[in-house]
């Protein structure tokens, strides 16, 4: 069975192939094409089957990780949506909740009212109204007025509608009445409710979740579409699955119904590659750290499980989402992010990034600013002739130039501009990882730091070196480890109900009924996709906290019988992990159940192993050996450094720093006071000296 892993980043669309009758695994690596991503999917896979020798035709499954639904939210580049909710409702989207992003800051920026999802003109709201505690009708639906709505939102070009109405997550008759209506009126319209998008209380995040699928509903579904009938005009038989940010992968069907799905696609996949990685090489304790041209992503595994993002902490370009989603913290720092000196004078790195056009000045393709790329290279960590296998060639007179420049606005030479440029870099990367880690009760020298993407090896051992863990794993593939990552997820889908129950008053007939509904919800879901129930498993969780706090903490229930012993067991899961969360616990205290979950994992041929190495030597692997510049205690120094192909590295030798090693999809470097080896799973082990 052929399998392939696909995911398109801001530089470069990163692929692998892996047939699971022969174990073979084939990379490869084309530029983006930011206008049409489809145009580089379709690029990659026809090229990656000519490299492997096989036909589309043979092809059985692709994993796609996007970032169009990202790219939208993040670059306003949305659709024009429009809104349907209740009479008084019209501004829930603007006015947000009392807490503020920065408590004393007058100026900052609020994104739902600086840059909002849906105009204020395109909110129209209509008479009908649901009440607590089980959605009961107070006032009904006034047809008439969504119908009218719905004309007004056609005539002012609205592409895509959103309907919000109260107290929806306990019954959503009123939003599915007025969903068929409107689309009555607007059959070419994206429609969606917050009911299907997102049922569970806190109505500014559900009406904001749902603007956002609104917004990115159109471009997501035309993407898809696109992107489906390429693949099936270049010969592709096989089965399109697109990663979710909750870790698992969709059929296209499911992601056209709810795009906010793939907010988080790309980045989902690389967390899941990187754990995979750690967990070859038996760690338990993975930091997952990929770095690529525009941005740095951060994970944390504990125990093969991934950290999931709460009701306080999930966001997207500032906006709050009521999604389930993996914990992944992004900042702009990458191989592209440019470097500059700022109004005040203050030397800086990022967020602004050249990019994949123009790129960095090395690309020479008319990047004409410093970025870390060409700082790496002017310190003698690339290869200008071997950058990409060789498929590239880097321009170090045009970087040496930009590097220069910036050096004499600095009034320091071009060594030490470089060498700044990656200390700002590594500093702020590290700093990124203690508030993922430090600042939420994990020492990360307990750790391991999995370094990937094309630019994570390059940095990974610095940056470990600043937070003193211990070792860096790099992996066998680093600058496709998210395409990886792809090819070890299942089909992953998420139900959940509100309860709004006290532990003292419990109703328990009304739990296992919820959780029969959710787990029926989900096997029809499967089974539209063609999943057998025998290859389904389900895994259930309670949104718990104490009466009268605000934000909930999940704790699992098992998959048995729900009787009062489960439900005692939940109550003490819940005082343990609010202890390890907070710090303290109250026994005494009734707890209340906010939300019950189920969560569905349809398997899926997924890659097991990577395949084995030759063994060969260090004298084998060497190429030659050049100058490279490290800080070394505090200086600046020149080190004689060996250059190995990494391919041919042998297993289980051991070999000092400084040294760098090459791969097509990214450049590896061993610092000086440290030792490496290869692991039998093909990733390099570098052991730092803290």
């Amino acid at each position: 069975m052929k399998s392939i892993g696909v995911d398109v980043g801001g530089t470069f669309t990163d692929l692998i192939y892996f047939d699971s009758f022969n174990g073979n695994v084939g990379i490869h690596k084309v530029a983006t094409t930011p206008d049409d991503p489809s145009q580089g999917v379709i690029k990659g896979i026809k090229a990656l089957c000519e490299l492997n020798s096989f036909s589309t035709s043979d092809i059985d499954h692709i994993f796609h990780g996007t970032t169009i639904a990202t790219n939208s939210v993040l670059e306003c580049d949305g659709v024009k949506a429009g809104m349907i909710t209740n009479n008084g409702f019209r501004d829930v989207l603007h006015i947000g909740r009392h807490q503020r992003v920065e408590h004393y800051s007058i100026l900052q920026e609020l994104p739902w009212q600086d840059r909002p999802l849906i105009a204020r003109r395109d909110r129209k709201t209509v008479s009908g109204r649901l009440i607590p505690p089980k959605g009961e009708q107070l006032v009904p639906l006034n047809e008439d007025e969504v119908r009218q709505a719905a004309k007004d939102l056609l005539a002012a070009g609205v592409e895509a509608v959103a309907i919000c109405f109260l107290f929806s997550y306990l019954n959503p008759i009123h939003e599915d009445r007025a969903k068929l209506i409107v689309q009555e009126v607007m059959p070419n319209a994206f429609v969606t409710t917050s009911s299907f998008i997102s049922p569970q209380f806190r109505e500014f995040e559900r009406f904001t979740t749902t603007a956002l699928a609104s917004f990115i509903g159109p471009k997501v579904s035309a993407y898809i579409a696109g992107l489906d009938k390429a693949l099936r005009g270049l010969g592709v038989r096989g089965d399109l699955r697109i990663m979710a940010s909750n870790g698992g992968v969709a059929t296209p069907r499911m992601v056209v119904e709810n795009p906010a799905l793939t907010l988080m696609s790309g980045l989902a996949a690389g967390v899941l590659g990187g754990g995979w990685i750690g967990a070859q090489c038996g760690k338990k304790r993975i930091i997952t750290f990929d770095i690529g041209g525009t941005s740095a992503d951060i994970g944390i595994s504990v125990d093969g499980s991934f950290s999931q993002t709460d009701a306080r902490s999930t966001s997207i370009a500032g906006f709050p989402l009521l999604m389930p989603m993996l914990d992944i913290h992004t900042i702009g720092a990458g191989g592209g992010s440019i470097a500059y000196v700022d109004k005040g004078g203050a030397f800086r790195v990022g967020p602004q990034s050249a990019g994949a056009v123009p790129g960095p000045a090395a690309y020479s393709k008319g990047g004409l600013e410093p970025t870390v790329t060409d700082a790496n290279l002017v310190l003698g960590r690339l290869e200008p002739t071997d950058f990409l296998g060789g498929d590239m060639r880097l321009n170090t007179k045009a970087s040496n130039s930009v590097i220069k420049s910036l050096g004499d606005e600095l009034g320091i030479d071009k060594l030490e501009a470089a060498e700044g440029i990656l200390t700002i870099l590594n500093s702020n990367m590290a700093n990124a990882i203690r508030s993922r880690t430090v600042q939420k009760g994990l020492d990360p020298r307990k750790f391991s730091l999995v370094a990937m993407g094309g630019a994570g090896p390059l940095h990974g051992a610095e940056v470990a070196a600043m937070l003193q863990i211990p070792e860096v794993i790099v992996p066998p593939f680093p600058g496709i480890t998210s395409a990886l990552g792809l090819l070890t997820a299942d089909l992953k889908y998420d139900a959940i109900r509100t309860q709004f129950q006290v532990s003292t008053t419990l109703d328990l007939n009304r739990i296992v009924s919820d959780f029969k509904a959710m787990e029926k919800e989900l096997t029809d879901r499967f089974s539209s996709d063609g999943i057998e129930l025998s290859q389904v498993t389900f895994t259930r969780s309670g949104d718990l906290r104490y009466v009268g706090q605000g934000y909930e903490l999940k704790v699992p229930i098992s998959d048995g019988r729900v009787d009062a012993n489960e439900m005692s067991a939940v109550w003490e899961k819940f005082h343990d992990i609010h202890a390890a969360e907070y710090g303290h616990a109250f026994k005494s205290s009734p707890i209340e159940v906010v939300n019950l979950r189920v969560t569905a994992l349809g398997n899926l041929p997924k890659l097991e192993k990577m395949p084995p190495r030759k063994r060969g030597s260090l004298e084998d692997a060497l190429l030659y050996k050049r100058n490279s510049i490290f800080r070394d205690q505090g200086v600046l120094k020149t080190f004689e450094t060996r250059v190995y192909r990494r391919a041919l590295m042998p297993i289980g030798m051991n070999f000092e720093g400084p040294a760098i090693l090459l791969q097509k999809d990214s450049t590896t470097v061993v610092p000086p006071r440290s030792e490496a080896c290869v692991h039998i799973s093909g990733s390099i082990i570098i052991k730092l000296e803290i």
